[in-house]
């Protein structure tokens, strides 16, 4: 009979962390996020115990400084202790913003159910089921805020040195390390290459915000990113993951959205809206369905308005895109905009530009001929960069015509000559 294990792995909780920038915007919202990762947190450990895993791997910065809160403190005590009570175990390593250092001075007296691994060299655990091994846990956190570059956190951690050091064999080997790996060469950085011929199964892996799995297929290398998203560099759904290791099969790791409040950046095409309303429609569709994606309670969004539109003239009075965002803000109160930014371009009427014959019909002409030979355009493009010694983006040859229509309408706007556009 294959043997198997499920575990909810978790990192960067950052319990305490403060929101950046809403105050300014809204004291409302503001007050709404001082709770997010709070909540975020409540409902990590309500995941845990309804999928009923084997345990619960937290990969540092539990907490977002050395000395948290006394609120944050029994925020996070009670939750590890409901786990306990379930029978759920936490295997935890400490990270750069609440080090091992800061866990011995200030948080002495922990549930029982709760593991902490070393942090001044590799330390090793084994998980029991039913009196029989299932799963050797390795790791080594950070010991105080700072480790050299030179200092590799995972040397030593290999299923080898957990066997001899366990005193035993499992079907299951996890490492644990809070780690830039090679995505942040600044915060103990280490080698993919080594932690994947470790002989570990799974690594739980922390400090990397943004969920990442180096295989989709077969995860072995996995950051779950943070569980809320703090500001709008943060976007997207933030979670956890509940990971199956089978023998005999591959590994499946299955995010979980954790977040109450998730930051979003969105494009919204307003081509061929014709009036303020159009725009405002557009917007709000717009909202529901990248709502629906995220999976969350409430959402904070930055909005670029783009594309050809009549309105264009409109949207480049700061008043009138204010009094469109003040109005999306107070009609849907689940959202938030804490931004929203003009970037369309007026709509061009050609037959009418043509029809008058002048400078800018032969411009559009031009245009559209340097359109049509797109190998002449970036050769031009090509000379031009190099001229200024820099290079040219790889990307520019797929953005072409995209690029041409932007010039398109920003020359008619320095121009003056926005044919159709409402002035």
């Amino acid at each position: 009979m294959h043997q198997k294990v499920t575990f909810l792995h978790a990192a960067d909780m950052h319990l305490g962390a403060p929101f950046r920038g809403l105050r300014k915007l809204s004291a409302e919202w503001a007050d709404r996020l001082v709770d997010a990762s709070a909540h975020a947190f409540d409902r990590l450990v309500d995941t845990a115990l309804v999928r009923q895993v084997d345990f619960v791997v937290m990969a540092g910065d539990i907490f977002d400084l050395a000395k948290p809160s006394y609120a944050d403190f029994m925020r996070f005590f009670e939750g590890v202790k409901r786990l306990g009570e379930q029978g759920i175990p936490v295997y935890l390593c400490t990270g750069n913003h609440d080090p091992f250092t800061s866990w011995y001075e200030n948080f002495a007296h922990m549930p029982a159910n709760v593991h902490v691994f070393a942090a001044d060299k590799p330390s090793f655990m084994l998980h029991r089921r039913d009196g029989q091994p299932l799963a050797l846990l390795a790791g080594r956190g950070y010991f105080n805020q700072t480790v050299s570059k030179d200092q590799d956190l995972a040397e030593g951690i290999t299923r080898q040195q957990a066997e001899i050091a366990c005193g035993a064999q499992a079907p299951f080997a996890i490492g644990v390390l809070h780690t830039g790996l090679h995505l942040d060469t600044e915060k103990a950085p280490t080698n993919p290459r080594a932690l994947l011929a470790s002989g570990m199964d799974y690594w739980a892996l922390g400090h990397i915000h943004t969920p990442w799995v180096d295989n989709d297929e077969n995860p072995r290398l996995v950051f779950p990113g943070c569980i809320q998203g703090r500001d709008i560099k943060e976007t997207g759904p933030r979670g956890c993951m509940v990971v199956t290791l089978e023998e005999g099969a591959r590994n499946r790791a299955e995010f979980v959205s954790l977040a109450s409040v998730v930051w979003q950046l969105m494009d919204v095409d307003v081509t061929g809206a014709a009036t303020l309303s159009d725009c405002y429609d557009a917007i709000v569709r717009e909202l529901f369905v990248l709502n629906g994606k995220a999976q969350c309670d409430e959402m904070v969004e930055r909005i670029r308005l783009v594309g050809r539109t009549r309105v264009h003239g409109l949207l480049g009075d700061p008043a009138v895109v204010e009094d469109l965002r003040s109005d999306l803000n107070t009609r849907y109160p689940t959202f938030f905009c804490d931004a929203l930014i003009d970037a369309t371009e007026p709509e061009i009427d050609r037959v009418a530009l043509e029809s008058e014959g002048l400078f800018l019909a032969t411009l559009l002409d031009q245009a559209r001929q340097q359109a049509q030979h797109d190998e002449r355009l970036i050769a031009y493009l090509q000379d031009e960069f190099l001229h200024r010694g820099l290079r040219l983006p790889t990307d520019v040859a797929r953005k072409s015509p995209e690029l041409v229509q932007r010039a398109e309408g920003r020359l008619i706007d320095l121009l003056g000559q926005g044919v159709g556009a409402d002035e």
